[in-house]
């Protein structure tokens, strides 16, 4: 508060001081012309360089008016953690992270040489939903379970009867401690799982035998390599790998439910990692991204574009991506996201549009869409 209380003043006393500058120049020059329009006469008058003066010091009251204030004792601390200001010496932080001080701040205010914080759910997702990506790192010690599974008692299909409760640090306060506990529709329920991506229920679907006919029949590469956007528990990658020998890496966050222990147990690499964050994968290298229910309508549109560009930047020429089931409204579809996809310039395979039949469908008259598009081929590439 005191040092915006100073700027404060400082730009209020610059203000002053230039309109005294301006009123013993006129005072002491020929009266001007007479003009018509006041404001005009206000603008013809003063120099140009002092009216960029005056616009940014009203710009820079107004942002410090409307911004509120990040260093008063309810927000945040008045001070930095010490182990904040060491690792800022050594490495970088992400500029948003500097928007949460208080979130930020918590994170980085621990005891060094000791165990962590169990602060997951509470600090570091809300700084990763923020924007603050990466987390900088911390000299502490991570929890795990109070009674490790010994890795040879770790299923090794990823489809097994159950999974084991015993490898997930549960939240003291959560309120399911066991896989069981949670809902089967959040993919936690091996039996249900492994049967999606094998069959049609209705042309939404893309089961992932007929993906993989279509790409042979689209004259691409066998898929290798894929990343899977918002992938939950990981089910898509453990069917590709039994499938295809495939490796995939999935993109999930733990939020309200362990994803990325039950990927991790299902021997499926996750990747703690928002959609707003540019995938940490080498460009042109991938056979196929797909982005799952996760990426919907309630990303704003310019943060979905990007989205789309980046995976664009990992795929490689002749890669598929696929969009499945993407809800919006279908006024929507037609006006925004169609031709938002079809600035890519890809090939279309596949694109099937379906009512989103739920209540919240039925209510906002929303849509779904799935779409299996190729990315082109270099020109020279194609004439060969």
């Amino acid at each position: 508060m005191g040092l915006n209380l100073l700027l404060l003043v400082a730009m209020v006393a610059t203000n002053i001081l230039s309109l005294y500058h301006l009123s013993s120049t006129h005072n002491n020059s020929q009266p001007p012309l007479q003009i018509l329009d006041p404001a005009a006469a206000d603008v013809a008058d003063v120099p140009n360089h002092l009216l960029q003066q005056l616009h940014t010091i009203r710009a820079t009251i107004t942002h410090l008016r409307s911004s509120p204030s990040s260093t008063s004792a309810s927000s945040s601390p008045a001070a930095a953690p010490p182990e904040l200001l060491l690792y800022s010496h050594i490495g970088p932080i992400a500029s948003a992270c500097s928007d949460h001080p208080d979130l930020l701040h918590r994170y980085m205010n621990y005891t060094p040489f000791a165990p962590c914080p169990r602060d997951l759910h509470s600090v570091a997702e809300p700084l990763l939903l923020r924007g603050c990506h990466t987390l900088p790192r911390r000299r502490c010690f991570s929890h795990t379970p109070p009674k490790p599974l010994n890795p040879s008692s770790l299923p090794s299909d990823p489809f097994p009867p159950s999974l084991p409760d015993a490898a997930v640090l549960w939240p003291p306060a959560a309120p399911c401690r066991s896989f069981s506990c949670l809902p089967t529709s959040l993919g936690f329920d091996p039996k249900t799982e492994a049967s999606r991506f094998l069959s049609a229920m209705s042309a939404l679907d893309l089961p992932l035998p007929q993906l993989l006919s279509l790409a042979r029949s689209a004259g691409a590469a066998p898929i290798h390599l894929a990343l899977d956007v918002g992938g939950g528990t990981g089910t898509l990658a453990a069917h590709l790998r039994l499938l295809a020998n495939a490796t995939v890496l999935t993109t999930t966050m733990n939020l309200g439910a362990p994803y990325s222990e039950a990927a991790a147990i299902r021997g499926v690499v996750p990747l703690h990692a928002p959609l707003q964050q540019r995938f940490p994968v080498q460009d042109g290298v991938l056979d196929l991204v797909r982005t799952g229910h996760a990426v919907n309508r309630w990303i704003p549109a310019p943060a979905l574009e990007f989205l789309l560009y980046d995976a664009d930047r990992v795929l490689r020429a002749g890669g598929f991506l696929w969009v499945d089931h993407f809800f919006c409204k279908g006024a929507d579809l037609d006006a925004v996201y169609a031709p938002m996809i079809g600035r890519l310039g890809y090939k279309i395979i596949k694109w099937a549009v379906g009512n989103k039949t739920d209540s919240s469908g039925l209510r906002y008259g929303e849509v779904y869409l799935t779409a299996l598009l190729q990315k082109p081929m270099p020109a020279t590439a194609a004439k060969a």
